[in-house]
């Protein structure tokens, strides 16, 4: 059995717009939500890049990355990730190089290879840029050369960025990434907060075939976990709605606002819809600090992940942050008698 209180805690923000709120509103609750999370102890705090969606407000993800580390002291800020295909290595090292240099030791730089939006937001984005399997590889390479040390008879030197050493770490929903990771000696990080169906064969892959590198000596991984805690199972379930709410939203491409819980949403559902669900919330944890605390237990002993990060789509501010204290003390339970 892992044991729980190893395993470091950290937190995915999307930035969620609520439903009566507005985008102003949204970034002040990511404010307060990474100065919980790092009053807590959490490792780090990570936004997600996602375009043309109306309740993310995430989207100019290195922005509100300097923001939120002007708004703590020392938890880790970085990026869950930012979509390679969207942007050219330079002007993310440059932009991370700059972010590295205003807080010094506390930016990681996660990548991942979808876009995180539809086509043709795509392509607003890079114009008429066409990716190739080939890209992403070579464009993680690249990022790791402009932001390293060795820059001798370098053309091209990104100023910020050259000699930072940023953290890079790999992010998927299925094994590509993880293959990818391994084979660089990267850290690793799997979106089983909303694609777990390849979670542990993903695990299998990057721990099997990893390769030492100077970043890393052995296989580093995180498991995104959706939590909602509360004092009891019943008040959990409730809140949890607005989740199923907004999951539901993104399977049948009706995407809203993050909108306020309902009582008994559950049992309003019909079979096909509650199934949907649940395979998009596999391994997502709802309940009281008992059920939270026996939940990431099985998920530690599963996957011996080394570091957890919540997704916790609270509607209620405050409900949200309380959530994250009852996880982080769930985490911290001492395991019962045997």
């Amino acid at each position: 059995m892992k044991s729980l209180n190893t395993v470091k805690l950290s937190m995915l923000d999307l930035v969620a717009v609520r439903e009566g709120g507005t985008v102003a509103n949204a970034l002040q609750v990511s404010v307060r939500t990474a100065q919980q999370a790092e009053k807590l102890g959490f490792t780090r705090y990570w936004l997600a890049e996602h375009h043309n969606m109306p309740g993310i407000a995430s989207s100019a993800t290195a922005v509100l990355i300097g923001h939120i580390a002007s708004a703590t002291q020392t938890i880790r800020v970085g990026s869950g990730g930012i979509m390679l295909p969207n942007h050219a290595p330079l002007v993310v090292a440059e932009a991370f190089g700059t972010l590295a240099e205003l807080y010094p030791g506390r930016i990681d730089l996660g990548l991942g290879r979808a876009p995180g939006t539809d086509g043709p937001t795509m392509r607003a984005l890079r114009r008429d840029r066409v990716e190739s399997e080939d890209d992403f590889p070579r464009d993680v390479q690249e990022l790791q050369h402009l932001l390293g040390d060795d820059q001798e008879g370098a053309r091209i030197v990104a100023v910020p960025g050259a000699g930072t050493n940023v953290p890079i770490w790999l992010l998927g929903s299925s094994l590509y990434s993880a293959q990818l990771a391994a084979h660089l000696g990267l850290p690793y990080a799997f979106a089983s907060h909303f694609a777990p169906r390849m979670l542990h064969q993903a695990l299998s892959i990057y721990r099997q075939m990893f390769k030492p590198s100077a970043t890393l000596a052995k296989p580093y991984a995180i498991v995104g976990v959706p939590v909602i805690a509360a004092p009891t199972d019943e008040e959990a379930e409730f809140l949890a709605s607005s989740t199923y709410q907004r999951v539901l939203g993104i399977l049948t491409g009706k995407r809203t606002r993050l909108l306020p819980p309902v009582a008994n949403y559950w049992q309003q559902l019909d079979g096909r819809e509650q199934a949907a669900i649940q395979d998009f919330l596999a391994i997502g944890i709802v309940g009281s600090q008992d059920t939270v605390h026996q939940g990431l237990q099985k998920l530690a002993n599963e996957t011996q992940a080394d570091e957890f990060i919540l997704v916790s789509d609270v509607y209620d501010t405050d409900l949200r942050l309380r959530s994250l204290e009852i996880t982080a003390q769930a985490i911290q339970q001492s395991l019962p008698s045997l």
